[in-house]
Parts: structure tokens; sequence; C-alpha cells
């Protein structure tokens, strides 16, 4: 340290300080206001970058929140026509069934008017035949016991007196 102390030129000294002064002058002439700007200038880039991120941020919890409204109301929406499916169906049965029951009935009372006819044309039938059996019948009997003229005379007279009398 001594030896620094020796050394020590104040001519040198004054110089040097001369310099540091013009340098400092220039420097902050020419360029601390380029500096100060390039600074202030990226400060101002990366609060706007910080600006947009956070723009950015809130436009994607808006577009989430939209998202997750669009998803309840497309679920509401599908329940609802669930819904209204089902309800549809259960009355497509309903009517289906209903129906189907109406269209029985019309048959039974169809099938039950049918078979009325026709045991009425059966019962009309049986009794044509019964009749005509019955008209075949007394003819041969008629024929046999009026073989005679005699019989013939005393069964007309009986009728005659049978309409007389009644």
């Amino acid at each position: 340290m001594d030896q620094l102390i020796n050394d020590f030129s104040p001519g040198l000294f004054a110089m040097q300080t001369l310099i540091l002064v013009i340098l400092l002058v220039l420097l902050f002439k020419f360029a601390w206001k380029p500096i100060m700007a390039a600074l202030t200038e990226r400060e101002e880039g990366i609060q706007n970058a910080l600006d947009q991120a956070e723009n950015a941020r809130k436009e994607m919890q808006n577009l989430h929140a939209d998202n997750e409204r669009l998803l309840k109301e497309a679920r509401a929406e599908r329940d609802a026509m669930m819904k209204e499916a089902r309800e549809i169906k259960d009355k497509i049965i309903a009517d289906a069934k209903q129906e189907a029951e109406e269209q029985t009935s019309t048959m039974v009372e169809n099938a039950k008017a049918t078979i009325k006819q026709e045991q009425q044309a059966a019962i009309a039938e049986l009794k044509k035949k019964v009749g005509d059996l019955s008209i075949e019948i007394a003819q041969k009997v008629v024929r046999k016991e009026l073989a005679s003229q005699d019989d013939q005379l005393r069964l007309v007279e009986g009728m005659l007196e049978e309409v007389i009398l009644n």
C-alpha cells in the first residue's frame, strides 16, 4: 500500500477525473435517454404482456363459464327432449292399447252379433226342416189313413167340427 501512495500522481489523477466526468456527461447526454427509453419501453412491453395475459386469462374464464352454461343448457334441453320422447312413447302406447281394446270390443260385439244371426238362421233352418219333415210325415200318415173313402169323409167332418167350434 505504501507503494501505491508513493506512485500517486496528482496530474494523472486530475486527468482521469476529467476523462471520467466527460465520459459521464457524454453518457448522460447521448446514452442515458436511449437506455432509459429502452428500459421504459421494455417495462411497458412487459406490463402490456402481463395485461394481455390477464385479459386472456379472464377471457378463458369467461369462455369456460360460457362453455359450462352451454353444456348445462344442452343437458337440460336433452333431458327435456328425452322426457318429451318418453311422454310421446307412453301416449302412443296408451293410444295403441286403447285402440286395440276398442277394436277387440268391436270384434267381440261383431262376433256375438254374427253368432246370434247364425244361431237364429240355424233355428229358422231347423224350424223349416222340422216343418218340412212334419208335413212329409203328415202326408205319409194321411195317405195311409185316408186310403179309403170312408176315412177321408170322417177326417173332413172332424176338421169341420173343430173349425166351427173354435
